[in-house]
């Protein structure tokens, strides 16, 4: 057995930031018990910093690795399409596959345990498949004309068979409702709800919400621009819309695991909305990415006070220039600092080990799990993060 101590430890949602915590823990990682050290001075192995499990990216496009540096700050989703469908492709197939490597190396390094990673091809399946990161992997359909709907999920499913071959929990989903033909959204959800999760990218920004609400706007020009069909104008949050294509699914209420991503335009009106239906939705943040597009913040406020499950992801470097968990906590405590610690870190290790489903091995320092152990140095003196703050594993 070891045992590892710290200035400070945080084990789960339960307790807030302890002081002099250890933690004891056998050799394949599995916690045997944790608390507070009697004398910090006698620990064998006693480190400067908070103790705390391993992260879990609530989302991330691993693929994408090999964009980093690659696009320009500040373009909005309009731009940022454009962006993505100038440069992605821009390199091959095996210098594609070895940035998601080096990448995903660095996840672990890092402190990341578990990952919700978004896939348009199979390019990171068999790293995924060796990794020791978790991964549940949601593989993302597009398709704004109604007419290639079945053909399009005819694809996606060869495609998730392709990921279950690797051993990939996997299946299809839908992006966004921008980029998706009403009957495909539908058809996407149902491919994904049969599975039990479900991810979408939902109200990422302003754009968005004119194309939905009035049809008008940046991105609205943009694909009528191109010659390309656009999602009927609603005169309502595009959340809603998204909660009303379920319904084309099944009767709700929704007992399935689905997480809402971005939400940087989420309103009272639409969270409420979608309360009525999904029973187990998560509300994913990828600050930075959300920073590096629209140069704009979800309203962590109206979140926090209804009470919504919050998780922490990194988006893609084409839209970050890092995948760093605590780049992303220390930006919320930042630009949010009326949020303790505590609860930022349980966004971004419990909350998303439970909207994977795996909060019976992962999200906790707990007797008998493996979450993984993980170091956050820089801390300061009264238990923040500071901008030198960096995380290593431990186990």
């Amino acid at each position: 057995m070891k045992r590892i101590a710290a200035e400070y430890l945080y084990t789960g949602p339960d307790r807030g930031l302890v002081e002099n915590g250890y933690v004891e823990y056998n050799e394949d990682g599995t916690i045997v018990c944790a608390g507070v050290s009697p004398d910090p001075e006698t620990e064998p192995d006693f480190r400067k910093g908070l103790l705390v499990p391993g992260f879990v990216n609530s989302h991330c496009h691993l693929e994408l690795s090999h964009l980093k540096g690659k696009f320009s700050k500040g373009s909005g989703m309009s731009g940022f399409i454009n962006q993505i469908n100038e440069l992605r492709d821009f390199t091959s197939v095996e210098n594609r596959k070895a940035e998601a490597a080096r990448w995903m190396d660095a996840l672990w390094r890092q402190g990341v345990s578990a990952m919700a990673d978004i896939s348009n091809c199979d390019e990171t399946f068999a790293l995924k498949s060796s990794s020791p990161v978790y991964t549940r992997t949601f593989l993302e359909v597009f398709g704004t004309e109604p007419q290639d709907c079945a053909q399009v999920i005819d694809g996606v499913r060869k495609l998730a068979a392709e990921a279950r071959e690797y051993g990939l929990d996997a299946a299809p989903t839908p992006h966004a409702c921008y980029t998706m033909s009403p009957e495909l959204v539908t058809a996407a959800s149902a491919e994904g709800l049969s599975a039990g999760f479900l991810s979408y990218h939902s109200e990422e920004s302003q754009e968005e919400e004119d194309l939905m609400i009035s049809g008008t706007g940046a991105l609205a020009d943009n694909y009528r621009g191109r010659h390309l069909s656009t999602p009927p104008v609603t005169g309502k949050p595009s959340l809603m819309y998204f909660v009303d294509r379920l319904r084309e699914v099944h009767e709700p209420p929704f007992e399935e695991h689905v997480l809402l991503v971005h939400n940087v335009c989420l309103t009272q009106e639409a969270l409420d909305y979608t309360l009525g239906y999904l029973k187990n939705v998560w509300w994913a943040i990828c600050p930075l990415s959300n920073i590096f597009i629209h140069n704009a913040l979800p309203p962590v406020p109206l979140m926090r006070k209804n009470g919504l499950r919050i998780t922490v992801g990194t988006d893609s470097l084409s839209s970050n220039d890092t995948l760093d968990i605590v780049r992303e906590m220390y930006c919320i405590q930042e630009a949010f600092p009326e949020v303790p610690l505590a609860e930022i870190l349980a966004w971004a290790t419990y909350n998303g080990a439970d909207f994977l489903g795996k909060t019976g091995t992962l999200g906790s320092i707990s007797p008998g799990k493996k979450p993984g152990i993980v170091l956050v140095s820089g801390i300061s003196g009264s238990g923040r993060l500071t901008a030198d703050s960096v995380s290593e594993r431990i186990i």
